[in-house]
Protein backbone atom coordinates (compact mmCIF):
# COMPACT_ATOMS: atom_id res chain seq x y z
CA UNK A 1 0.00 0.00 0.00
CA UNK A 2 2.64 2.44 0.77
CA UNK A 3 4.48 1.34 -2.13
CA UNK A 4 0.70 2.62 -4.39
CA UNK A 5 0.29 5.51 -2.17
CA UNK A 6 3.89 7.02 -3.00
CA UNK A 7 3.19 6.69 -6.38
CA UNK A 8 -0.24 7.30 -6.65
CA UNK A 9 -0.82 4.51 -8.88
CA UNK A 10 1.04 1.24 -9.56
CA UNK A 11 1.56 -2.20 -11.42
CA UNK A 12 2.73 -5.17 -9.97
CA UNK A 13 5.95 -4.98 -11.78
CA UNK A 14 5.94 -1.37 -10.12
CA UNK A 15 5.30 -2.67 -6.20
CA UNK A 16 8.39 -5.51 -7.00
CA UNK A 17 10.46 -2.55 -8.83
CA UNK A 18 10.15 -0.75 -5.15
CA UNK A 19 11.09 -2.88 -2.58
CA UNK A 20 14.44 -3.54 -1.15
CA UNK A 21 13.62 -7.62 -1.19
CA UNK A 22 10.77 -8.37 -3.20
CA UNK A 23 8.32 -11.89 -3.17
CA UNK A 24 7.67 -13.28 -6.49
CA UNK A 25 5.39 -11.67 -8.86
CA UNK A 26 3.16 -13.63 -8.30
CA UNK A 27 2.75 -13.13 -4.51
CA UNK A 28 2.99 -9.52 -5.02
CA UNK A 29 -0.22 -9.84 -7.54
CA UNK A 30 -1.69 -12.34 -4.95
CA UNK A 31 -1.79 -9.49 -2.75
CA UNK A 32 -2.81 -6.75 -4.81
CA UNK A 33 -5.81 -8.89 -5.86
CA UNK A 34 -6.59 -9.25 -2.06
CA UNK A 35 -6.27 -5.53 -1.07
CA UNK A 36 -8.59 -5.03 -4.11
CA UNK A 37 -11.26 -7.55 -2.79
CA UNK A 38 -10.93 -6.04 0.28
CA UNK A 39 -11.70 -2.80 -1.08
CA UNK A 40 -8.51 -0.81 -0.46
CA UNK A 41 -7.23 -0.69 -3.96
CA UNK A 42 -9.33 -0.57 -7.10
CA UNK A 43 -7.80 -1.10 -10.65
CA UNK A 44 -8.12 -0.75 -14.29
CA UNK A 45 -6.60 -2.58 -17.12
CA UNK A 46 -3.86 -1.35 -19.46
CA UNK A 47 -3.29 -3.41 -22.24
CA UNK A 48 -1.81 -6.66 -20.72
CA UNK A 49 -1.63 -5.37 -17.15
CA UNK A 50 -3.16 -4.17 -14.04
CA UNK A 51 -2.94 -0.23 -12.90
CA UNK A 52 -3.96 -0.45 -9.46
CA UNK A 53 -4.59 3.00 -7.20
CA UNK A 54 -6.02 3.15 -3.65
CA UNK A 55 -9.50 3.59 -2.71
CA UNK A 56 -9.22 6.02 0.03
CA UNK A 57 -6.67 9.10 0.66
CA UNK A 58 -3.53 8.07 2.16
CA UNK A 59 -4.30 10.46 5.11
CA UNK A 60 -7.58 8.63 5.93
CA UNK A 61 -6.26 5.60 5.54
CA UNK A 62 -3.49 6.73 8.63
CA UNK A 63 -6.10 7.78 10.55
CA UNK A 64 -8.39 4.92 10.45
CA UNK A 65 -4.94 2.30 11.10
CA UNK A 66 -4.39 4.54 13.80
CA UNK A 67 -7.73 4.44 15.42
CA UNK A 68 -7.58 0.27 14.77
CA UNK A 69 -4.04 0.29 16.91
CA UNK A 70 -5.00 2.59 20.06
CA UNK A 71 -8.18 0.70 19.87
CA UNK A 72 -6.24 -2.77 19.93
CA UNK A 73 -3.35 -2.35 22.09
CA UNK A 74 -4.03 0.89 24.18
CA UNK A 75 -7.80 0.10 24.96
CA UNK A 76 -8.83 3.00 23.22
CA UNK A 77 -6.59 5.67 24.99
CA UNK A 78 -5.50 8.35 23.20
CA UNK A 79 -2.68 9.83 26.11
CA UNK A 80 -1.59 5.83 26.34
CA UNK A 81 -0.70 5.65 22.79
CA UNK A 82 0.93 8.91 23.01
CA UNK A 83 2.76 7.96 26.10
CA UNK A 84 4.06 5.10 24.17
CA UNK A 85 5.43 7.33 21.47
CA UNK A 86 7.12 9.38 23.54
CA UNK A 87 8.37 6.96 25.30
CA UNK A 88 9.74 5.17 22.33
CA UNK A 89 13.78 5.25 21.32
CA UNK A 90 13.92 7.68 18.75
CA UNK A 91 15.86 10.54 18.09
CA UNK A 92 14.98 13.81 20.03
CA UNK A 93 11.68 15.76 19.41
CA UNK A 94 12.99 19.03 17.81
CA UNK A 95 11.81 22.55 19.09
CA UNK A 96 9.52 22.46 16.35
CA UNK A 97 7.87 19.84 16.73
CA UNK A 98 7.49 19.87 20.57
CA UNK A 99 5.60 23.60 19.84
CA UNK A 100 3.48 22.01 17.27
CA UNK A 101 2.26 19.24 19.90
CA UNK A 102 1.62 21.64 22.68
CA UNK A 103 -0.53 23.52 20.11
CA UNK A 104 -2.35 20.51 18.95
CA UNK A 105 -3.01 19.43 22.33
CA UNK A 106 -3.92 23.26 23.71
CA UNK A 107 -6.58 23.00 20.47
CA UNK A 108 -8.06 19.55 21.52
CA UNK A 109 -8.17 20.79 24.79
CA UNK A 110 -10.56 23.92 23.55
CA UNK A 111 -12.65 21.77 21.45
CA UNK A 112 -12.87 19.38 24.74
CA UNK A 113 -11.97 16.36 22.96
Amino acid sequence: MDIVYRRGQATAADVGNDMPDPPSYSAIRSLLRILTEKGHLRHEQQGRRYVFRPVVAADRARRSALEQVVHTFFGGSTSDAVAALLDMPSPQISKSERARLAALVEQARKEGR
